[in-house]
C-alpha cells in the first residue's frame, strides 16, 4: 500500500481571469500557479488552421467544420502534465496576431485578443467529469483509475461576440476549484 502525492493546483475561479494579470503581462497558469507556490510551463503540440469540431462550431455559432485556428497545448503544474488545453479562434480573430505564434508574448493570447480590438467582458465554464481515454491517461500521466475534468470555457468581449472556445481536459487529482463572487438578484 502506498499514498500518493496529490500535487493540486488550485483554479481560483473568476480571479483567474482578473485583467490586471494577463495586462501586466502574466499568463493565467502561470500567474495562478506562483500565487500557490507551484512551477507552471506549457509544451505546444500544435498550431494550425482546422475544421471547427461540433462543440466549437456550437459555441462560436458557425458550420461544423468551418475553418478556425487552433492552439494545442499541454500544460504542466511542477513538470507534471495537468491539462490537454485546446484554444480555437475564428480566423478573422487572429489573422496578424501572435496568437498563431508559439510564443504569444506577455499576457498571452487575451493581451492579444485585446490589442486587436476585442475588449473581454465575460467567460462561460462548463465543467464535466468522465473517465480518460487511454491516449489522454498517457498525455496526463494519470494513474489508474483517475477521472479527468472536461472543461469547455468560451471568452466573450464586450459586444457579445465569443472569441476563443478552450476545451481542456484536466487531471482529475491535480484540480480543485474555488469560487467567491457576489449573488445575482
Amino acid at each position: 500500500t502506498f499514498v500518493r502525492e496529490r500535487p493540486t493546483a488550485r483554479r481560483h475561479g473568476i480571479d483567474r481571469y482578473a485583467k490586471s494579470r494577463w495586462r501586466s503581462g502574466q499568463a493565467i497558469l502561470t500567474a495562478e500557479a506562483e500565487l500557490q507556490g507551484h512551477r507552471a510551463g506549457q509544451l505546444i503540440r500544435e498550431l494550425a488552421e482546422t475544421a471547427a469540431p461540433a462543440g466549437v462550431a456550437e459555441r462560436f455559432k458557425i458550420p461544423v467544420g468551418t475553418p478556425v485556428w487552433v492552439r494545442r497545448r499541454t500544460t504542466l503544474v511542477d513538470d507534471r502534465p495537468n491539462q490537454l488545453a485546446d484554444s480555437y479562434f475564428e480566423l478573422d480573430v487572429v489573422n496578424g496576431t501572435r496568437i498563431r505564434e508559439d510564443d504569444t508574448g506577455p499576457g498571452g493570447s487575451y493581451a492579444r485578443l485585446e490589442e486587436s480590438g476585442f475588449e473581454l467582458d465575460e467567460i462561460t465554464e462548463e465543467w464535466s467529469v468522465r473517465m480518460p481515454t487511454g491516449p489522454e491517461s498517457a498525455a496526463l500521466r494519470l494513474p489508474a483509475g483517475t477521472p479527468v475534468v472536461d472543461l469547455f470555457r468560451t471568452t466573450f468581449d464586450t459586444m457579445g461576440r465569443p472569441v476563443e472556445v478552450m476545451l481542456a481536459v484536466i487531471a482529475g487529482d491535480m484540480v480543485q476549484m474555488s469560487y467567491r463572487f457576489k449573488i445575482p438578484d
